[in-house]
């Protein structure tokens, strides 16, 4: 995938602007032919816009998303800390990365930093609109605010509306980063690097399920006094993301932009807002998914016209998203 960027201005839609935001973007090819068949992915939380990186049993050569065969493209969403413009961005007035200054971004502005890369590739038409999690959020508002550019859509383990469940969870882990007296401070990009490895650990409960943390992290030894693989693995889990460069201060702005998320907000509700959708949908769910699960896609799965709704089976609860490679082809293939 080759690594781009531009610089736009954007209009916020809880107010201000960004006159300079920098969006980076990867694409498969230099440029799009004209001809290849388009494939846009919406990449989920803390990805970054090379799905070859985070996706690779679906992306790549000879994959179910070929990048030899197909024009893929996917953008870094705003207030991430991998390139686009956020908290580790350098805010021109200051001359220092923004922090805790960054505005409040929503789903829709991340849409709309999509917009004009599409706009930059010349690309009028898109083949398929794939998205899962806050990658799917992105997914299903893009598809309503554009209905005549998507030919087909996959919006995988998420909803068209944020949940109180989900706004628990991240609440809870703003609540951990705030704990973090180096949040506070906001000096540098290091500031609350405790709190964040404690946020992505409660997320990850999350993203499991009872089952999948029995099957990888379970105690061999029968005669275990005290049980410690599960608290480890959590540990690992939270000192890995900072390890790859994600600052509190980006985790912080994604988590209230998941606040936002509401395809119904001024739409006259969810119901009609899924109603404007016009390429081919799919929704697929996961059956031990506790942030989206079955019993919810299911009902507004049926809103958008003409959908399909697909469930799998994994044990590793929302992360199927990420693992369930083959079943998600099988899909996507159909």
């Amino acid at each position: 995938m080759v690594r781009k960027e531009l610089t736009t201005t954007l209009e916020l839609e809880a107010g201000g602007i960004l006159p300079s935001a920098r969006v980076v973007y990867h694409t498969s090819q230099e440029k799009w032919d004209g001809k290849q068949p388009v494939i846009w992915i919406c990449h989920a939380l803390t990805a970054n816009s090379d799905p070859e990186d985070w996706w690779p049993e679906m992306v790549g050569p000879g994959k179910a998303i070929d990048t030899d065969k197909s024009f893929v493209a996917c953008v870094n969403m705003l207030g991430s800390a991998y390139g686009s413009e956020g908290p580790a961005q350098v805010n021109p007035e200051t001359g220092k990365p923004w922090l805790l200054d960054f505005p409040k971004i929503t789903v829709r502005d991340m849409v709309s930093a999509s917009i004009v890369v599409r706009k930059a590739l010349g690309i009028k038409k898109i083949d398929l609109l794939i998205g899962s999690s806050i990658g799917g959020f992105q997914a299903v508002e893009w598809a309503i605010t554009e209905p005549d550019v998507f030919r087909r859509c996959m919006f995988i383990a998420t909803a068209p509306r944020v949940s109180p469940y989900l706004s628990a969870s991240v609440e809870a882990q703003r609540m951990a980063l705030e704990a973090d007296p180096t949040f506070r401070e906001a000096k540098d990009l290091s500031g609350g690097a405790a709190g964040l490895k404690c946020a992505r650990a409660q997320a990850l409960i999350t993203y499991r399920c009872f089952d999948g943390y029995g099957l990888t992290q379970f105690e061999a030894d029968p005669d275990t006094l005290f049980a410690g693989r599960a608290a480890s693995y959590e540990r690992y889990q939270g000192e890995k993301l900072v390890r790859r460069n994600f600052d509190a201060y980006s985790y912080y702005t994604l988590c209230n932009a998941l606040d936002s998320h509401n395809v119904g907000r001024g739409r006259g509700g969810v119901e009609a807002a899924l109603s404007r959708i016009k390429a081919r949908t799919t929704v697929v769910s996961i059956d031990t998914d506790s942030l989206f699960p079955p019993q919810e896609s299911s009902v507004w799965a049926r809103w958008i016209p003409g959908a399909d709704y697909m469930e799998i089976s994994s044990r590793f609860g929302h992360d199927g998203f990420l693992l369930e490679t083959a079943r998600l082809t099988a899909i996507l293939m159909k």
